[in-house]
């Protein structure tokens, strides 16, 4: 008699446990028009040829999972809009440009990327262990 009480409080433990590890998880930042239309222009520019989100992507570039927090947006429109010595200007108007930041903002807040530079092998792998 006492297994299946046992067995209930578990089972009701395991419930609520679900429960409460999901509160917060819902779709409450659904990718909006704006975002989506940023995620096509990350696309059609082919930033992923150069830089990363969640460390997935080109090396050339910084990874910009947390870009939009860490550096701002203002900084990133004029980095898009007149480049860097490695990175070219990209002929976006304000709207695609508008999206694009939106995107990386929506980015920003889904979570964090904290691969230390000098950890990335020019390879594209993590280098794990020092030398």
């Amino acid at each position: 008699m006492w297994k299946r009480h046992v067995l209930i409080g578990l089972l009701v433990a395991y419930g609520a446990g679900s429960w409460f590890a999901y509160q917060g998880s819902g779709r409450s930042d659904i990718a909006g028009a704006e975002v989506r239309s940023g995620m096509r222009v990350w696309q059609e520019s082919n930033c992923v040829g150069c830089h990363q989100l969640y460390g997935l992507g080109g090396y050339m570039g910084p990874d910009l999972t947390n870009a939009h927090g860490d550096q701002g947006p203002e900084r990133i429109r004029t980095f898009v809009r007149y480049g860097t010595g490695r990175m070219p200007a990209h002929d976006l108007d304000d709207r695609e440009l508008d999206d694009l930041v939106a995107f990386l903002a929506w980015v920003d807040r889904s979570g964090r990327n904290r691969v230390p530079a000098e950890a990335v092998h020019w390879t594209g792998t993590y280098i794990l262990e020092p030398r």
